[in-house]
Formats: C-alpha cells, structure tokens, sequence
C-alpha cells in the first residue's frame, strides 16, 4: 500500500467519523482535527493490537461465536480504546456507542469508498 492510499484512507476514514458523530450514535467527536487524530488512532490500533487480539481471541471465542461477532468485539474494543487515548472523541453510552459506532463507521466508510474511490 503505497504513502497516497493510506493517506486517502485516512482521510475517507475521518470523514466517515466526523459523520457519525453527526447521528445519534453516542458516538461524540469535538472537531474535524478530532476526527483526523481519532482515524489515525484507529488506523494504528488495528494495524498493531487487533492483529495479536484476534489470534489470542480466535480459539477462545470462535467455539462460542461466529467470525462476525468476534471482529464486531474487536472493533469495539478498538473504538473504546480509541475514545480513551483521543482526547475530544467519547463514547456517550459506553458500549453501546462502541456497537454502534464501529458498525456504523463500517457502512459509512463502505458508501465513501464506493462512491469516492
């Protein structure tokens, strides 16, 4: 992935987030800078930590749920993570701001993509 991509993934990625926080997601973001540090926040958490958490998570979690549920616990835990290292990024009803974000944040980001790349 060249340096472009990613930077258009960040941004589509921040852009996605500061519309999300426009909805009745719980999910709160101050401003657009917000926005741009909480994607790059998430960005790296799931280049780093959801690599290792799957892995770990995988085996203990696969017999009980399915792939889909496993990565929708992963997310969460990346948005909570996320709202607890961006200052001016909250999640207003804790968990359920996390559930709703990251499936939200999936299907906005999905509509950006297909119709901006």
């Amino acid at each position: 992935m060249d340096i472009v991509s990613i930077l258009i993934t960040w941004l589509i990625t921040s852009v996605s987030l500061f519309i999300l926080s426009k909805l009745p997601t719980g999910v709160e973001i101050d401003t657009f800078k917000k926005a741009l540090l909480s994607a790059g926040a998430i960005g790296l958490l799931n280049a780093l930590i959801l690599p290792i958490l799957g892995k770990i998570a995988d085996p203990i979690l696969g017999v009980l749920f399915s792939n889909f549920a496993i990565a929708l616990l992963l997310n969460m835990l990346v948005f909570g993570l996320t709202a607890w290292l961006v200052d001016g990024f909250r999640l207003r009803w804790g968990i359920w701001s996390a559930l709703l974000g990251s499936v939200g944040l999936s299907f906005i980001n999905s509509i950006l993509f297909k119709v901006l790349v």
